[in-house]
């Protein structure tokens, strides 16, 4: 994968959710009746997002994954997940999967947080740790990953 930045590949894994539930759906898990639940779960993942970016606005530094690192944000929506922005999208998904209820839709939303968790947050915590020391290495000690 060349830098492909995180809410393009959320939106891609979305669009292919979509795709994959409409013309070859492996396994209905979730029944209709529980489906809209996933709803709850879309909206928050989306409203999470948009909190952990507006913190970013706030306090001006950089969000572009494969920029440096602006500036350490331990606090807001940061104090309950190093990573509220890539929690925030993969809520998102996990809720629009258990909308279309199909095993093939929810197995592409663990891909897209496997991705994140190997690719994009493996990447920007080397250059946390890199350019924020003892600091970042503290704040990881006491703020979960995911959440």
């Amino acid at each position: 994968m060349n830098k492909i930045l995180p809410p393009v590949l959320a939106a891609l894994v979305a669009v292919l959710m979509l795709l994959v539930d409409h013309f070859c759906p492996v396994l209905q898990i979730i029944a209709p009746p529980y489906q809209p639940g996933g709803a709850v779960l879309l909206v928050l993942g989306i409203l999470l997002t948009l909190l952990a970016r507006l913190q970013f606005a706030r306090a001006k530094t950089n969000i572009y994954t494969f920029s440096e690192p602006g500036s350490l944000q331990t606090g807001g929506v940061f104090a309950l997940s190093r990573n509220p922005m890539y929690l925030g999208f993969t809520m998102a998904l996990l809720g629009g999967a258990v909308m279309l209820g199909s095993l093939s839709a929810l197995l592409l939303s663990a891909v897209f947080a496997l991705i994140t968790d190997r690719w994009y947050i493996a990447y920007e915590e080397r250059a946390m740790r890199h350019k924020f020391g003892a600091a970042f290495d503290a704040y990881a000690a006491s703020t979960r990953r995911w959440c």
